[in-house]
């Protein structure tokens, strides 16, 4: 069975929206599935003096306790990973990025040389760097070895307005906790579904299913 980790980072709700629905449709294709939240570094919201980003930070940081903290030993189980993350100026959240620092002496003995990569993320605006936020994380992955499998414009969901990233699914939030439309799911759940078969397809051809 393919193992499918899916990692990321939720100021709001946001991604974390994205990301639920992602290990969802991972596991109806067929993986086995862990959703790993990334430690929150912060002990205030960054937006310091807006009360409804505030409440929306606190209460969404409150209502995902349950959900395990991302460890090493996830990267290590995983056969693809998807990783999500809002835009910070057109990179990724420093905690995400923290935790992709750590992996220095997994990377270091080849533990994620042809594991499978693909990524998503939400912005505040339309133009507000989803796709340098996404290229930014290829980086790492170019280094391991890794595998980069994006949506690309495959499936017509790709066409819906909402959507049509190429490089990962991403949203546009407005500032706006949890707000992920019908068409950022559908295809954040084909992004899924697609890494899912070209990891099991990989594996066949590797001889590792």
């Amino acid at each position: 069975m393919t193992k499918v980790a899916v990692i990321y980072y939720s100021s709001q709700g946001n991604v974390h929206k994205l990301a639920v629905a992602a290990a969802a449709a991972a596991e109806k294709a067929g993986a086995e599935v862990r959703l790993r939240r990334t430690a929150e570094l912060s002990t205030e919201t960054v937006v310091p003096g807006n009360d409804a980003w505030n409440k929306a930070w606190a209460e969404h940081l409150e209502a995902v306790q349950d959900i395990p903290e991302a460890a090493i030993e996830d990267l290590e189980w995983a056969d693809a990973v998807l990783w999500g993350t809002p835009g910070r100026y057109g990179l990724p959240a420093a905690s995400l990025k923290q935790f992709i620092d750590q992996t220095l002496p997994l990377h270091m003995r080849r533990g994620l040389v042809n594991k499978v990569m693909s990524s998503f993320t939400s912005t505040a605006t339309l133009h507000g760097g989803q796709e340098s936020t996404l290229l930014a994380l290829n980086n790492a992955f170019y280094h391991w070895g890794a595998i980069i499998v994006p949506p690309g414009v495959a499936d017509a969901i790709q066409l819906a307005p909402t959507n049509g990233n190429p490089y990962g699914v991403s949203s546009v939030s407005r500032n706006e906790a949890g707000n992920v439309d019908d068409d950022n799911l559908a295809a954040i759940e084909y992004q899924a579904r697609r890494t899912v078969e070209i990891t099991a397809a990989l594996q066949r051809g590797l001889g590792t299913a």
